[in-house]
């Protein structure tokens, strides 16, 4: 198949080259022209993947249209903040017959929407059958090494669903299908909040007990939410749910599970968002989820913390008493 990745950051590349090695032809889609022309020439992702070598046969570019225009598959590696400024460049009629693959775990904050949701939302066309969602516990640091990894990928058409599966699966790379696209896009969303709590627990220097405990009441949280919004109750026991949750918790390669930490230890979160490379979506994601709960009134108290710890600089040690000491509830 003809692919073309959309965002060349760490994931953007290590699917790129996995896409490769699968025996697709490839283009890797970078927004900074001088950036990509450096990709090109060096074959290597400098700032977001050292270490790694990107094939010759992968085609690097900065133009969209020569990214987008007769691709088979077209994968969205951008972070969900700012994916809709891109896909809204894309001209729908050179991507009419393509399948659009989100790996991007965020809610789009003025919209509330999922990433499936903001794409009909910019291509009023769109079918069904051309959109899906790669997600599940899959660090691009160890992906790119390799390491045994297994994720979801997901759209309402199964037929679609099993076309990415496809795509994607390898030796090392074990892909399941479901057509619970909503639930999928949830869980990666909405455990990256989670994961900040978890983050902050380690950076309070809380202990194990309590991170068990932040991440069990968290799936809870997340599932009543996912389903209240319309998802399965069983997705988020899934891959994309539990399994994204735990390594995203627990991680050091976690993005979130960072700048949880250094909110624990007493940093600023604009101080924290100063020091990094990498984009963390679960600091948007807590504005959104907590917008969603209020819509759709469900319980969910970690997110509400995580929301002011981050934003109105509450401190770690009040909230974990006020998480402690809400009122007595049946599991």
């Amino acid at each position: 198949m003809k692919v073309s990745v959309i965002g060349a950051g760490a994931w953007g590349t290590t699917l790129a080259v996995l896409l490769h090695y699968n025996g697709h032809s490839v283009t890797l889609w970078e927004s900074d022209r001088h950036y990509a022309k450096q990709i090109h020439k060096t074959r290597e992702n400098k700032t977001y993947l050292p270490g790694i070598d990107l094939p010759d046969e992968i085609n690097i570019t900065h133009d969209l249209e020569e990214a987008t225009d007769d691709k088979n598959l077209i994968v969205l590696a951008i972070p969900s903040q700012f994916l809709r400024d891109v896909v809204k460049k894309i001209q729908f009629s050179s991507v009419r017959n393509s399948i659009f693959v989100s790996v991007s775990k965020g809610i789009e904050i003025k919209s509330t929407l999922t990433m499936s949701g903001m794409l009909k939302d910019v291509f009023a066309d769109i079918h069904t059958s051309q959109i899906s969602v790669l997600s599940g516990p899959s660090h691009a640091e160890e992906v790119s090494l390799r390491i045994p990894t297994a994720v979801v990928a997901a759209s309402k058409d199964k037929e679609t669903a099993k076309t990415v599966q496809a795509a994607f699966m390898t030796s090392y790379f074990r892909v399941y299908s479901a057509t619970d696209i909503l639930g999928v896009e949830l869980g990666g969303a909405f455990k990256n909040v989670i994961a900040i709590g978890a983050g902050i627990i380690e950076g309070a220097k809380f202990g194990d007990n309590t991170k068990a405990a932040i991440m069990t009441r968290g799936i809870a949280e997340i599932t009543r939410l996912g389903v209240a919004m319309g998802a399965r109750n069983e997705t988020f026991a899934g891959l994309s749910g539990m399994g994204d949750l735990i390594v995203t918790c627990m991680s050091r390669h976690s993005r979130n599970r960072h700048v949880g930490e250094k909110i624990g230890q007493g940093m600023k979160l604009k101080d924290i968002l100063k020091s990094m490379t990498a984009y963390a979506e679960g600091v948007q994601t807590a504005r959104s989820a907590r917008e969603l709960a209020m819509k759709y009134k469900i319980e969910t108290p970690i997110t509400n913390e995580v929301y002011k710890m981050l934003f109105e600089d509450k401190d770690p040690i009040k909230s974990t008493n006020d998480l402690m000491t809400r009122d007595l509830k049946d599991e």
